[in-house]
């Protein structure tokens, strides 16, 4: 026994001295993704910058911003950075919720392929075979194909309404069939073209989906997300429930508009439709999301759905779209935007890595981009790369004929006028001010997302 006590001791010692070079390593990697933020278009002739993530933050006038990264299947680590309300002194913590916009359809749609695997649900089936509180109006377009649970998970069911405004803290909120029927504040939900054609989003069809499995389960739509879906993958502080219970408040981050920088009416917007828009969670609890599913399709094992559903769920569709979740060659994950909220998840396919950024400002996409490309870049995953531009330098006089207003046809009057070493478009159209870089005398390119613009030009003379 005389041995037996140094030797525990040595073995402490030698276990608290990896752990705190693990913690040293960790925080360094940690330090160089927050500082290595770089722009997602990079352009010839121009240097690359790399920006620190605060100083981001306060450029693209995000208040808060959380973050969570899952290595090997387990979390690596997470972060809150700013505020989550600046008025109440509210930092953002790893348990800051926030709404998680459209990232609540593939979350959602866990319960249908749950029904699907018990044989309840037919993938292939009409959807109104499983509505008892409300059915889908057939029409023209209905004739020979019909709205099924695949092509609403996929897009492809030809149904209007691609997103949802919200409602304000205390309005009249509407039920999921008012919804449907354009009883609140958005227009109703109908096929308007024959199903299973071309690709075209549309939160419409994860409403009848809501209400589906709620008909289905003979629960409310967040009870039965709650008891079969959230709990059991331990998100267990996630919440469907819309309007938000008070006892969530004082963990809720309040959104922010990007136009203003103000609050949203009332700190956040309800969503009744809640499979489409109205997930309350944190980066960790999407994260578990994404790695039991990850887990599936990497094992080929059976987990918390099953792996011949998992191969269907995330199997090549068109437009890069699968059964809930969006899947490149890459990665398969979900972008997420409400009233004051933005977020995105990424989970690659090749390897146990999950990145999960949310935020508090409906104007994060740039930021969150930048986020992305950082971790890319640390983590060495494929998928997420920098656009490449080129810019070629025009006089202030070569820009001035590029100068004036444009007249969009559903979108109004918007302005252009010269700015540095380009030209800068707002009004019309666009909600923000977008610096333009030319590439040549027809091809400009936006500064900060790479998207081009042309014009056409007679001559010299643009038309």
């Amino acid at each position: 026994m005389r041995y037996f006590i140094p030797l525990l001791a040595l073995l402490l010692v030698g276990c608290t001295t990896t752990t705190r070079k693990e913690d040293t390593l960790l925080d360094e990697r940690i330090a160089r993704i927050e500082n290595g933020l770089m722009p997602r278009v990079i352009i010839e002739g121009i240097e690359t910058p790399q920006f620190n993530i605060e100083d981001r933050m306060r450029h693209h006038k995000v208040p808060g911003v959380s973050i969570a990264v899952f290595t090997n299947g387990e979390l690596e680590w997470a972060k809150g950075f700013g505020m989550a309300d600046s008025s109440e002194n509210r930092m953002v913590t790893t348990e800051t919720l926030f709404l998680a916009g459209s990232i609540s359809k593939p979350v959602a749609a866990l319960r249908t392929h749950q029904l699907i695997e018990q044989g309840l649900v037919h993938l292939d089936s009409n959807i109104n075979h499983y509505l008892t509180s409300w059915q889908l109006p057939d029409n023209e377009f209905t004739t020979k194909e019909k709205v099924t649970p695949r092509r609403i998970m996929n897009h492809t069911a030809g149904l209007t309404l691609w997103g949802f405004r919200g409602y304000q803290r205390g309005d009249t909120i509407p039920s999921t069939t008012e919804v449907l029927d354009g009883k609140g504040n958005s227009g109703e939900v109908r096929v308007y073209k024959e199903p299973g054609g071309d690709w075209q989003y549309s939160g419409g069809g994860y409403t009848i989906m809501q209400l589906m499995i709620s008909d289905m389960d003979r629960q409310p739509f967040a009870e039965t997300m709650r008891s079969n879906v959230l709990a059991p993958l331990g998100m267990v502080n996630s919440t469907y429930e819309n309007p938000l219970p008070a006892r969530f408040h004082t963990k809720a981050a309040t959104g922010y508009n990007s136009s203003n920088g103000e609050e949203v009416p009332g700190k956040w917007f309800v969503y009744p439709e809640m499979a489409a828009a109205g997930l309350w969670t944190t980066p960790i609890e999407l994260g578990l999301w994404a790695n039991e599913i990850q887990k599936t399709l990497l094992s080929q094992e059976d987990g918390f759905l099953k792996t011949e559903t998992v191969n269907e769920m995330l199997a090549d569709n068109r437009d890069d779209q699968g059964l809930g979740p969006y899947v490149t060659t890459h990665i398969f994950g979900h972008g997420g935007l409400d009233a004051g909220f933005m977020a995105d998840l990424y989970a690659w396919r090749e390897s146990a890595n999950v990145v999960v950024v949310m935020t508090n400002s409906d104007g994060a996409n740039v930021l969150v981009r930048e986020i992305m490309m950082s971790m890319a870049e640390e983590y060495g995953l494929p998928g997420i790369y920098a656009q490449e531009r080129v810019f070629r330098k025009k006089s202030t006089e070569e820009l001035a004929k590029y100068a004036g207003t444009y007249r969009f046809p559903n979108g109004g009057d918007a302005t252009m006028i010269v700015k540095g070493e380009g030209v800068e478009f707002f009004g019309g159209p666009f909600s923000d001010r977008n610096l333009l870089l030319p590439e040549d005398d027809s091809t400009f390119f936006n500064k900060a997302t790479g998207t081009y613009c042309r014009f056409t030009l007679e001559g010299d003379r643009v038309k």
